[in-house]
């Protein structure tokens, strides 16, 4: 029986061993860090720009999120039913205000006639 020797003594060929996380594991942490990709798509012709599209994506946990200030989606009232509530009570609010403007404004013109 041979042994083969390995070309440099010392050197392990494999010095790492294979990745032990799972598909899991790489998701939380990128949930939990989050990560940031940006890039630009610029169409030009003739040197002439035609069109620039920037497109910046951060992925991460609501949490993460919120600890760098990203709170969008608790405003936005085609994502949060809270929100909706909220912009229709204010646009109430806004049209009844409206309306006690106008009738306000009718009632000493109504008087003179």
């Amino acid at each position: 029986m041979t042994d083969f020797a390995p070309a440099y003594p010392g050197l392990d060929p494999q010095p790492y061993g294979p990745p032990s996380g799972s598909l899991a594991d790489l998701l939380e942490r990128v949930l939990d860090k989050g990560i940031v990709i940006a890039g630009d798509i610029k169409i030009d012709l003739l040197d002439i720009e035609l069109l620039t599209i920037r497109l910046r994506l951060f992925i991460a946990s609501v949490d993460t999120a919120k600890k760098a200030g990203i709170d969008w989606w608790e405003t936005d009232p085609a994502l949060s039913s809270r929100a909706a509530r909220e912009e229709l009570a204010e646009e109430n609010e806004r049209l009844r205000a409206r309306l006690d403007a106008l009738e306000g404004a009718e009632e000493p013109a109504g008087a003179a006639r």
